[in-house]
């Protein structure tokens, strides 16, 4: 199982809306309490934070992804079926997302976004 990281909030980010969600920016200030890293201050990223060499680029289902956008490149995890999983490509239309996800059903590969776009059909 995976560590969940706290987020890094921006510096001074709860002071403008702005840049309320913005990711991690370094600051540069000649003054910045944040770059000085005195007590109190918010804690600046460095390397180790990083993630565990075992779990980075990990899914929460447990395989890493590979984004697909036709079949022939589902065709690759065909022996990698348990480390790895596809991800259908945006702009990827419905047919072809049917015909990725039923052939990999086929190969036994996991799909992890295999309902979206898909709308249910009445086969009359």
């Amino acid at each position: 199982k995976k560590n969940q990281k706290k987020k890094s909030p921006r510096h001074q980010s709860d002071q403008f809306i702005r840049i309320r969600d913005s990711s991690w920016r370094k600051p540069k200030g000649i003054d910045g309490r944040v770059r000085r890293r005195f007590k109190g201050a918010l804690p600046m990223p460095s390397v180790g934070y990083g993630s565990n060499k075992k779990t980075r680029n990990i899914h929460p289902c447990g395989f890493k992804t590979v984004v697909v956008s036709n079949v022939s490149e589902l065709e690759m995890l065909m022996m990698h079926n348990r480390t790895y999983a596809a991800t259908i490509a945006h702009s990827v239309s419905s047919r072809v997302r049917r015909q990725i996800v039923e052939r990999a059903e086929q190969l036994s590969v996991k799909v992890t976004n295999a309902a979206a776009k898909l709308r249910a059909e009445e086969d009359a």
